[in-house]
């Protein structure tokens, strides 16, 4: 989407867009202090793992209380089926093909074990990759509107220094910057991955890294309450331990809190499925605690009413999640994989207690916060999303009719509600209206169908070729 149809869409209309300069003027109304955000991503989360989307194994009081304020969206979708390039589009609004990020910045030998040495790590793709510094985050867009910005969590676009938080919009920053750490070492494969700002830290190595973000969102909240803020959280949890020893650790949680929320748990069982999935459990519902918190801050300071509060899971599960009732998760492009939970509170806008069932993506959160914090989009700057406000209101249904995918030689499209998927893992042509599980090959019975997404899927390849080039994939 661009400026104009973002106009339209809001309802602006031409007379303002006829106006001279008017780059960055804030729509808002004086004097009206536009609402404060609270994003947090959780990492690698399974649709199923949560009790208000019909979970009853995970623990999530506070994440169900936080649906019971606002809405569940069924069929909200993000761009990539891992971390790196469904991050970029979040903070973009864009395709990870047209920001240049569409895979990951991950070196790929530690899977084999290979132990990166100081300095041929420091010249490894994972340290030196990075989306492109010419795009623009939501955090630089909404300076214009008197926000400050913090991420406190996981960063993943890129660790040299023109690639960090606060080279991008942020105001401050703490958390790691690769796609993945050990949640007491704050290591990735031995690596030190910890950041306060711009500089590496070990000040807090040996406590559990959820604790940490949990406290430096907190000390966030309470410094910037009297101002219009945006509190960005990339938990880890539940995402694997990225350590080299075998086998893997998987999900990390303290024992003693296991065995408190999921009963008997001994460490000499750690490798059985059982014993990850509670490992995994505990993470979650740890989080949880850690969301609990944060909402309980706001409601302290009288700000809860004024505060967007939007939670997603950046990916379909992965090891030790539950996906059901769709079909694969992590790394897949089948509805596992890339359609996740998402729960939004914005007291006095979203019905409490609702669920929305229309076709949403992670692209339309940045065009909503702009449009909720009173200000355009970014001038020439094109966005693949729309302000869905009034979608989650009920007042429309959902502007999007489409929405592509591609991971390398996975490619997907869903065009109303059928879904084409051509990958590694399987292919076919689902009606995701009777078949969310993706169970029941069309390809044969619906071969026109079939040629129609085929082709819209070529059309948005083509588009995307197109957009001005974004490194550092693509060769120009």
């Amino acid at each position: 989407m661009n400026r104009r149809n973002f106009l339209k869409v809001t309802g602006l209309g031409a007379a303002l867009m006829a106006l001279p300069g008017c780059v960055g003027i804030p729509l808002r109304l004086a004097g009206k202090r536009p609402p404060n955000i609270v994003l947090i991503v959780s990492d690698d989360q399974g649709y199923n793992d949560l009790g208000c989307y019909g979970g009853t194994e995970i623990k999530t009081p506070n994440l169900d209380r936080l649906a019971a304020c606002g809405t569940r969206l069924t069929s909200f979708y993000v761009t990539w089926p891992a971390c790196t390039p469904s991050r970029g589009s979040l903070l973009t609004g864009r395709y990870p093909q047209r920001n240049g990020t569409y895979d990951m910045f991950r070196n790929d030998l530690v899977d084999h074990d290979y132990l990166y040495p100081k300095e041929e790590y420091a010249v490894s793709w994972e340290m030196i990759g990075g989306m492109d510094a010419r795009e623009v985050l939501i955090p630089k867009v909404l300076k214009q509107a008197g926000y400050v910005s913090g991420i406190f969590g996981k960063w993943d676009l890129g660790q040299l220094h023109r690639f960090l938080p606060l080279q991008r919009g942020f105001d401050e920053f703490y958390g790691f910057t690769n796609t993945g750490i050990d949640y007491w070492a704050h290591e990735r494969y031995v690596i030190p991955s910890m950041y306060r700002g711009n500089e590496p830290t070990t000040e807090d190595k040996g406590t559990y890294a959820t604790d940490l973000f949990r406290r430096e969102a907190l000390k966030f909240i309470e410094k910037h309450k009297d101002r219009p803020f945006f509190c960005y959280v990339p938990f880890n949890a539940p995402h694997g331990a990225s350590n080299l020893e075998r086998p893997r650790p998987g999900v990390q949680a303290p024992i003693d809190y296991i065995r408190a929320k999921y009963g008997q748990y001994d460490p000499k069982d750690a490798n059985t499925r059982r014993a990850r999935r509670m490992r995994y459990m505990a993470a979650v519902t740890y989080m949880d605690d850690a969301i609990g918190q944060m909402m309980s801050l706001l409601q302290k300071h009288g700000i809860q009413d004024n505060t967007i509060v939007i939670f997603f899971s950046d990916n379909g599960g992965g090891g030790g999640a539950d996906n059901t009732p769709l079909r694969g998760g992590k790394s897949q492009i089948f509805e596992g994989g890339i359609r996740v939970p998402c729960i939004v509170c914005w007291p006095g806008v979203v019905p409490a207690g609702s669920v929305c069932d229309e076709f949403l993506s992670s692209m339309e959160i940045f065009p909503t916060l702009c449009s909720a914090a009173g200000i355009w989009p970014p001038a020439g700057v094109v966005l693949d999303g729309f302000d869905m406000k009034a979608v989650l209101t009920g007042e429309q249904k959902s502007l999007r009719k489409e929405m592509f995918w591609q991971r390398r030689g996975d490619k997907a499209a869903r065009v109303g509600g059928y879904k084409w998927v051509e990958s590694s893992r399987g292919s076919g042509l689902f009606d995701l209206s009777s078949d969310i599980g993706e169970q029941h090959d069309l390809s044969k019975e619906k071969p026109n169908l079939l040629e129609k997404l085929k082709s819209r899927f070529v059309a948005w390849q083509n588009q995307m070729a197109e957009a001005e080039p974004r490194g550092p994939f693509r060769n120009f």
